[in-house]
């Protein structure tokens, strides 16, 4: 069993009563992980890709991949996308994580998503964003369309977030590192729906993080639930009415669960607790956990995950409406003004317009666009239904491009893992298990003999493994360049 702070094992035997036993047994079982597929990998009108994708085509992809990988997978019952997978498996190591098919999340955390619903055309801001799990899981239910806005307050993480965000393709996201207040200045009741996994004392974590369990306190605890106030207030200024907001948290301190819901709730007269439909083994909310004052705010409705009852580490939920009449349309703003001119644009297009046309299956669907930055040499896409952030600071504007080099145009990284295998001209299949691709990620120069396509068209072609694009290499004279970013290089 893990090495639980005593005061914690009080507190949770208080708490729990006779459902202790149970809960503490729960510690010497082995934690369950997870992966969950990414949307985005597929075009609409392929293997199930319509709306019943999340469920049809992702069983169908988790079929496939443990057939071509050995990977025992086993559907989270609570996430449509979502499959455990076995300890002795090792999917961050498998080329399907680089191509961004999947991206591996504990199991309880997919749930947040699932109960936010977000559909495509929507706003959507994750508060606090690093990793990545929450916002790849938002972004691959967008299918591209809408506006998504990652923040995350720590310069490192936000980095990190970042680099998750390009690995699964997302086109349509910004990441900021700003704090909550800096951005409920700027985004005044603009988004649809909103994620708030809050930063918390970690409680549930502690059989997989002994930090988190080194960290605890009881003071710990009331400090983190001041800080979830705080951010839960500047979430309710930037969600339009009508709109639904999902705290998260995972721990089990009712201060900052039903404690924390029930003091918004008190602040913030124009929000409920909505009754959405759940997986029935999602455990109610507590109320009296939280005191006598709690009765009549509908805590019952907020969720929880017990280890102890479902596999999968402790997490709390509870899904918040704002009254008003929904509003889906456009906010209004200048946003042409960070945009190229049309000198600059031209200027840019010189040398990004013949790759584009020489690369893409249907180039219009950039060149027609008119959402471009330059940040000195690198070119961006804005997300179309992105509002001037002029002042925020921004990690990722949007997707990026590549760079503008003298003469010529060196297409990104992240441009790369956007692509599918159908949108561009030019396509180099590796194995997803065969010896080439795990050259091509080491940063190795293939030619022909190693798997190189005989008279490949000369340029950029995009490298792909199981369908899937891995990144760029370019061929000339029979061998392919290596462009995948030395940084991501396997060793």
């Amino acid at each position: 069993m893990a090495d639980l702070p005593i005061r914690f094992e009080e507190r949770m035997r208080e708490l729990l009563g006779d459902e202790y036993p149970a809960f503490a047994a729960s510690y010497d079982k082995e934690r369950v992980q997870g992966l969950r597929f990414n949307r985005l990998k597929f075009p609409d009108g392929i293997q199930g890709a319509g709306e019943n994708w999340e469920e049809a085509g992702a069983a169908e992809l988790a079929q496939r991949v443990s057939q071509e990988t050995g990977f025992t997978l086993q559907r989270i019952p609570w996430v449509k996308e979502g499959y455990y997978y076995s300890g002795d498996n090792r999917p961050g190591k498998h080329p399907y994580h680089e191509a961004g098919l999947y991206y591996i999340q504990e199991p309880s955390a997919m749930a947040v998503v699932e109960l936010l619903d977000p559909r495509p055309g929507e706003r959507v801001l994750d508060l606090c964003a690093a990793p990545g799990g929450k916002s790849s899981h938002i972004a691959s239910r967008l299918r591209g369309r809408g506006f998504l806005l990652s923040n995350e307050i720590h310069p490192a993480r936000a980095r990190i977030l970042s680099q998750n965000m390009e690995r699964m393709g997302v086109r349509n996201a910004v990441v900021s590192n700003e704090d909550a207040s800096g951005l409920a200045r700027v985004f005044n009741h603009y988004f649809h729906k909103i994620v708030v996994d809050a930063p918390c004392s970690g409680e549930g974590m502690f059989r997989k993080d002994e930090e988190a369990r080194a960290q605890w306190s009881e003071e710990h605890v009331k400090m983190c639930a001041a800080r979830q106030g705080e951010i839960l207030d500047h979430g309710a200024s930037m969600l339009a009415f009508g709109g639904r907001m999902v705290y998260s948290t995972c721990t089990f301190a009712p201060e900052e669960n039903e404690g924390t819901v029930l003091a918004f709730l008190k602040r913030h007269p124009e929000f409920r607790v909505e009754q959405v439909s759940a997986y029935p083994g999602f455990t109610g909310g507590k109320p009296w956990w939280a005191g006598p004052e709690a009765d009549g705010w509908g805590l019952e409705k907020t969720m929880r995950i017990m280890p102890h009852i479902l596999e999968g580490e402790g997490h709390f939920m509870a899904v918040l409406k704002k009254d008003g009449e929904a509003d889906h349309g456009a906010i209004a703003g200048n946003r042409d003004r960070m945009y190229l001119d049309s000198r600059k644009r031209k200027e840019v297009f010189r040398d990004y317009g013949p790759f584009i046309r020489s690369t893409l299956t249907e180039p219009e669907m950039f060149l027609e666009r008119k959402e471009y930055v330059l940040f000195g040499e690198q070119l961006y896409l804005l997300p179309a239904d992105m509002p001037d952030i002029k002042g925020l600071k921004i990690l990722r504007p949007g997707l990026h491009l590549g760079t503008l080099k003298k003469n010529r145009f060196e297409p990104s990284h992240a441009l790369a893992l956007a692509l599918r295998k159908e949108e561009v001209l030019s396509s180099w299949e590796l194995p997803p298990c065969g010896d080439s691709v795990i050259r091509y990620l080491k940063g190795e120069t293939l030619s022909e003999d190693a798997g190189a396509p005989e008279g490949c068209l000369k340029g950029w072609t995009l490298v792909c493994t199981g369908g899937f694009s891995l990144g760029w290499a370019k061929s000339a004279g029979g061998m392919m360049k290596n462009h995948y970013p030395k940084g991501l290089r396997w060793n």
